[in-house]
């Protein structure tokens, strides 16, 4: 049976969209930098964009096709409780960190925020998934200073420019990240409802003993978790390596199988008295964790997140529109229709940011 031949060129096809500067192309953007007092920031974000115009939009595919895998012990039985990225995971979030995404908003620079805010959204426009880890890490700093002793210690690292994975004790990484583990089977969103129990042992540290039904960004260096003191419901920060380089009692029982976001691990966790500091006041938890909250789900993060990716979508629709020939006199090198204004639909979740 004769093979079918193959053509030598495919014609009429787009090329793919890549190689221009993510950044620049988004106008309504670049001129809200400058319009809400970021525009000192212009120079590194045109130079984020055009990095992110290139090969970080195949570590971005890369990612999703090879989504996390969970790894509970390891070759000789020894629990590990560790989640395996693609190395194009680590790549973009190397990208991320570097570019200032866990620490901008906390060096009080006049609109370090928004600065922070508009490399964000340019970010999501090659993977979102990595949005999760860079921002927990950014948003656990003003929790954290609800104790002074324990910013003065984490918070270098967290803001740190230098990504720097694996587990290890956080007093021999030059980066960290923050992750956090709030809810429960039981309660979900409504965290009075924990169970989890913090057994103090002297000196602002406790044990954690329960369960948590969604944790976020598990490979992270540190998570701020709520737990149940004698006090109520409080708030601590719990490493996953010891200082003494033995792994805490954090174990990973499974990966969510999540719709989307794939390319970011998120897992249920059980914590076997998982050693831990006290953050802020014992009963006051909601109160120093929403402080992370505020600045993740319920602020500037969660709004240019869903819309980081708004310019690139409709220019993914048009590039076809505007390049391919639709009638025979196009191919024939008359006239091409080409859509106008593909990013008009991307201004206003812009504009909201």
């Amino acid at each position: 049976m004769a093979l079918t031949e193959q053509p030598a060129s495919v014609s009429n096809q787009p090329p793919p969209l890549e190689g221009y500067n993510l950044f620049l192309e988004n106008r309504p953007l670049v001129e809200a930098l400058e319009r809400e007092g970021g525009g000192w920031a212009h120079e590194q974000a045109s130079a984020l964009g055009e990095r992110l115009g290139g090969e970080p939009l195949r570590w971005g595919a890369l990612a999703n096709e090879y989504p996390p895998a969970l790894r509970t012990h390891d070759r000789y039985g020894a629990r590990i409780d560790e989640v395996e990225f693609h190395p194009s995971w680590h790549e973009l979030m190397r990208l991320g960190v570097e570019a200032g995404l866990t620490g901008l908003g906390w060096t009080g620079e006049p609109g370090g925020h928004v600065a922070r805010a508009a490399m964000f959204m340019t970010v999501g426009q090659v993977e979102a998934g990595v949005g999760c880890p860079l921002s927990m890490t950014h948003a656990a700093v003003p929790a954290l200073r609800a104790s002074l002793e324990l910013a003065s210690e984490w918070e270098p690292r967290l803001t740190s420019r230098a990504y720097d994975p694996g587990l290890r004790p956080a007093a021999e990484k030059v980066g960290a990240l923050c992750g956090m583990a709030m809810t429960e089977r039981q309660g979900g969103s409504d965290v009075r409802a924990n169970e989890t129990v913090a057994r103090p042992a002297g000196d602002g540290e406790a044990t954690l003993h329960g369960h948590k039904w969604f944790c976020s960004a598990p490979m992270s260096d540190a998570f701020l978790v709520l737990a149940q003191a004698p006090a109520g419901l409080s708030c601590y920060l719990l490493p996953r390596v010891l200082p003494d380089g033995e792994r805490n009692g954090f174990h990973i029982e499974r990966l969510k199988d999540k719709l989307g976001n794939r390319s970011n691990a998120s897992a249920e966790i059980e914590l076997d008295g998982a050693w831990a500091q006290l953050v802020g006041e014992e009963g006051r938890g909601v109160q120093t964790i929403i402080e992370m909250v505020n600045q993740t789900l319920g602020s500037a993060d969660a709004a240019s997140g869903r819309g980081g990716d708004a310019p690139r979508r409709p220019s993914l629709g048009v590039r076809p529109a505007a390049d391919r020939a639709t009638t025979d006199a196009e191919r024939a090198g008359g006239s091409v229709h080409r859509v106008g204004g593909g990013n008009a639909d991307s201004n206003a979740p812009r504009a909201r940011v």
